[in-house]
């Protein structure tokens, strides 16, 4: 009985926004509902409120993969393309002006988990762990967690939500999840 209240208290915290939830800690949180037939891979990506932030605008037509990541007005937030010729897939994420602001590799393909480093540059590279196929993994900065993405906040289907630690560069963290997401699912 007591093991049944305590897994309805955290639907309810997770329902409300409590501790374990997609509302708790001053972490920022956002869902990301991919459009599966969308010409050129488009969507949006919502906050916790259900308000647009941020336009994922694949650009169709390209010989690379190609995304763009804008804010709701409009304005290029980063551009992440597919490096081709390297012996490790990799995508490249560029700040607006095209500056490199880093590089999503695969690090390590184990049977149950994968693992991914982030070059920053000019910055501390950022592991990811955790099942990725799953929409279940960690960003994190040595044992400092920086971003977790996960599916068990939501039941709809290709729903999947990423909570941003305080003091992170949210834009950058969404290329991140956005980049991992393009080549762990080619075939979308």
């Amino acid at each position: 009985m007591l093991r049944r209240d305590n897994r309805q208290e955290r639907r309810e915290e997770r329902r409300e926004g409590g501790p374990g939830g997609l509302g708790g800690g001053g972490a920022t949180h956002y869902q990301m509902r991919q459009k599966m037939f969308a010409i050129g891979d488009d969507f949006w990506i919502e906050n916790d409120r259900g308000e647009r932030v941020f336009k994922v605008d694949g650009k169709a037509l390209r010989i690379r993969s190609t995304l763009i990541i804008e804010d709701r007005s409009g304005r290029e937030v980063a551009k992440i393309q597919e490096r081709m010729l390297r012996i490790k897939d990799s995508m490249e994420i560029e700040g607006p002006n095209g500056e490199r602001i880093g590089m999503v590799k695969k690090a390590l393909i184990t049977p149950i988990r994968e693992r991914w480093v982030v070059n920053i540059k000019g910055g501390p590279d950022l592991d990811v762990q955790g099942n990725i196929l799953d929409h279940e993994y960690t960003i994190g900065e040595g044992r400092n967690k920086v971003a977790e993405i996960s599916k068990k906040w939501f039941r709809v289907r290709d729903t999947y939500g990423i909570e941003v630690e305080p003091g992170q560069d949210d834009g950058l963290i969404i290329a991140i999840a956005v980049a991992i997401d393009e080549m762990a699912h080619p075939s979308r």
